[in-house]
């Protein structure tokens, strides 16, 4: 069963960790987080959530940890306009590396001073793909406390977009 499970999850969790704080601490957190999970299975609680809020919310937790890290990585990227990870393609104009840049530099910016628990919401819900219902269950919140943040973290950085 526990297998089947991290068959299913591993990578999905990989990809949204690694677009968080990089591959290398990715692998590292993929494989806490199971152990982590292995460790508390008798604790899970279905009625609670869904395995998939189980485990992000794992994550979201240890992750946490590394949160000095990725604030100091997003202050540099508005800095500096360092791409953190955003695939181009050859057929990009230079114009558009320009404009994509610009933008990163003040989405970065915005997603730096944003409380913890608020980024974490964003990026759990369009990085990882997650539904507003398992990124609550993920972070413990209430799934219309979860939707009203999200609706108003995403008015903020639509300003930010178009400052």
């Amino acid at each position: 069963m526990f297998a089947e499970l991290f068959d299913e999850h591993a990578q999905p969790l990989h990809r949204y960790l690694a677009r968080r704080v990089g591959v290398d601490v990715a692998d590292d957190l993929v494989s806490e987080t199971f152990l982590a999970a292995m460790r508390a299975k008798d604790t899970y609680d279905a009625e609670k959530g869904s395995v998939v809020g189980w485990l992000y919310g794992i994550a979201t937790n240890l992750l946490r940890g590394h949160a000095k890290r990725e604030t100091r990585l997003l202050r540099t990227a508005e800095r500096y306009g360092v791409d953190l990870g955003v695939a181009e393609t050859l057929e990009h104009t230079v114009v558009t590396r320009i404009d994509a840049r610009s933008h990163l530099r003040r989405i970065a910016g915005a997603l730096a001073k944003m409380q913890d628990s608020d980024r974490d919401l964003l990026l759990l819900v369009s990085l990882a793909g997650l539904s507003v219902q398992e990124a609550a269950e993920a972070l413990d919140l209430n799934a219309g406390t979860a939707r009203s943040r999200l609706h108003r973290l995403r008015a903020k950085l639509k300003e930010v977009e178009h400052a």
